[in-house]
């Protein structure tokens, strides 16, 4: 996180003179920043060394990995902290918390001996919580500032299997009817991005992470959100892995050099500058890729959505070369976006170098099993493509904000998640046109928003932590409509020079860092002129502290309930499955996003 202290707005002439500050001061801070970034890389850098075996069959590994941590602190340290992302749980999957024996199974990961270094001392470890998501390392000596030690940790893990039946694109749609009509809670599983289905297995955080530094302490506690939890600073990987022959693997980075004589892993990785490394795996994945934006860019799928990947693909790299235009070179050398079976609720998922869509939204209207789909999916064709398009644009936009830039995703969503909706906007523009770019603004950001209110929600603040945000409807109403939107009014505030100014100096000046919403605020601030600033501060308190979304956006509509057959009295009746087929066109274009 940014040391220092948070930067107070004040009102009236005082605000002014704040961000006249802001101002004066961003460009030593971004000199400042590639001071610090010179500084770190003259020190060792943090390093995982991954070997593991992958039972693709029998859903579980084994494996070792060194980490060399690298104490960046002014202070000497002998404890280090490690987060077990597939051991959390929700209240209701908790031991105890049912007795149901039909619960759906959950991944695990275990940690079973601490060493210091490849074969050194055994140290003694424990369970920080009562999930063991978080694990707690004794070092046997104090690491210095500045310098590193070396940790080396064997751990196994299981993978459950998901029913296909929870990852059709039927399933995907009645989800997010029963999130918009019936305000249910939603919480993010492990099981989520950990799981096997449909002969494709997807394994995100399943190996021991360091958790992330927060200012001069770890970021221990990791809670459970319908936002992202999966939360680390950047690092260096080699992973090399063992599976079943036929097994094709994708991971978030490319190919690793070729191992040494007598060791033969079928797949060696190896990347710079990751926020974690995650993987996708399967007999009948295919890939085909391209050098676009200054990376090497990559669509997987499986066979049968060959034509849909294609697309994927050309979406994928039509959108890194905006993105690297427009904000500037991403650190990363591979991008790849994946079809994978996610279960309902969950359309897509994005990691360091590797966005994961819902495969049930790639559709093949042309093909022969669309006869299978109601008539009611089939005819939302156009909405289906474009919001693959729209999710693909979305996924590579989240290798620059949240990952070449990072931001706590528990904290403050609203930085990554609103940053790389409006950027999938921008990517429409710059491709497609301003008068498509209009059609998606109304479809995705307002349209969705309007519907969200229409049917019960509360407009809320964007800058609220995740663990505040009901369901998956709420949080893409109001962290990536609103949020995005607001970027949309910054850019009509101060025009496309200064806009684009500020979202390039932001990016530099936090490029490999933590940023926070103050960080954002400064950039903004510096591009201003004096007239604008007390806008500009008007502008970030509204749509992000403030609720004005009914004004800005659009406010709820009764015409839609009406059209849709209800009147305010009996929508509490349309809260039954058997009311879906009246609903309408429009509300099924925002019932097929991709959240």
């Amino acid at each position: 996180m940014k040391q220092g202290g948070a930067v107070t707005i004040l009102p009236g002439r005082l605000a002014a003179l704040t961000l006249l500050s802001l101002a004066l001061l961003c460009a030593a801070l971004a000199r400042q920043g590639g001071a610090n970034r010179q500084a770190k890389n003259e020190l060792p850098r943090t390093l995982y060394r991954i070997n593991f075996d992958l039972d693709f069959d029998a859903r579980t590994y084994t494996g070792r990995e060194r980490v060399r941590w690298v104490n960046l602190d002014d202070r000497p340290a002998s404890v280090v902290y490690f987060h077990l992302y597939p051991n959390l749980r929700a209240e209701d999957e908790r031991a105890g918390a049912q007795a149901d024996a039909a619960a759906p199974e959950e991944p695990r990961l275990l940690v079973t001996a601490v060493r210091a270094g490849e074969g050194g001392q055994l140290l003694p470890f424990t369970a920080d919580d009562a999930d063991a998501v978080t694990l707690r390392v004794q070092l046997r000596e104090a690491v210095a500032p500045g310098t590193a030690a070396e940790i080396e940790l064997a751990f196994k893990g299981t993978v459950p299997e998901i029913d296909p039946d929870e990852t059709s694109l039927t399933a995907h749609v009645v989800q997010q009817v029963g999130a918009a009509m019936r305000d249910t809670r939603e919480i993010r599983r492990a099981r989520d991005t950990n799981f096997v289905s449909r002969g494709v297995m997807m394994l995100a955080g399943f190996h021991p992470v360091l958790a992330a530094r927060e200012g001069d302490d770890w970021q221990r506690k990791v809670e459970p959100s319908v936002g992202e939890t999966f939360f680390t600073d950047v690092a260096d990987y080699e992973v090399e892995v063992e599976t079943a022959e036929g097994v094709n693997l994708f991971a978030s980075c490319g190919q690793g050099p070729e191992p040494g004589p007598g060791h033969k892993p079928q797949f060696a990785f190896a990347g710079e500058d990751l926020r974690g490394f995650a993987l996708v795996a399967g007999r009948t994945l295919r890939a085909e890729e391209r050098e676009a934006g200054g990376v090497r860019v990559r669509s997987v799928y499986t066979p049968e959505h060959e034509k849909v990947g294609r697309r994927v693909l050309n979406v994928a790299a039509d959108a890194a070369r905006t993105f690297a235009a427009r904000f500037g070179p991403l650190p990363l050398k591979s991008v790849t976006v994946t079809e994978a079976p996610l279960v309902a609720g969950f359309g897509s998922a994005e990691f360091s170098g590797l966005a994961v869509i819902a495969g049930a939204f790639y559709v093949d209207f042309d093909s022969p099993a669309m006869r299978a789909l109601p008539e009611l999916v089939r005819e939302q064709r156009a909405s289906v493509e474009d919001n693959l398009e729209f999710a693909a644009a979305q996924g590579v936009a989240r290798q620059w904000w949240g990952g070449a830039v990072g931001s706590d995703p528990a904290r403050e969503p609203v930085l990554h998640e609103a940053l790389s909706q409006f950027s999938a906007l921008l990517y429409v523009q710059d491709v497609r046109g301003a008068e498509s770019a209009q059609q998606v603004q109304d479809d995705q950001l307002r349209g969705v928003y309007q519907v969200y209110r229409t049917f019960g929600g509360e407009d809320v603040t964007a800058d609220r932590p995740a663990r505040e945000y009901r369901n998956s409807f709420q949080y893409a109403a109001v962290v990536a409509g609103k949020g995005a939107l607001m970027f949309v009014e910054l850019r009509r505030l101060l025009g496309e020079e200064r806009f684009f100014k500020a979202l390039r100096g932001y990016y530099e000046a936090n490029r490999l860092e933590v940023a926070e919403t103050e960080d954002l605020r400064a950039a903004f601030a510096a591009v201003a002129e004096l007239p604008q600033r007390r806008a500009l501060t008007r502008t970030f308190n509204r749509w992000l502290s403030e609720r004005h979304g009914d004004e800005d956006i659009a406010p709820p509509n009764p015409q839609l309930l009406a059209a849709l057959g209800f009147t305010p009295e009996q929508q509490q009746a349309a809260r039954d499955r058997n009311a879906f087929s009246r609903l309408g066109r429009f509300f099924w274009r925002q019932m097929t996003r991709i959240r």
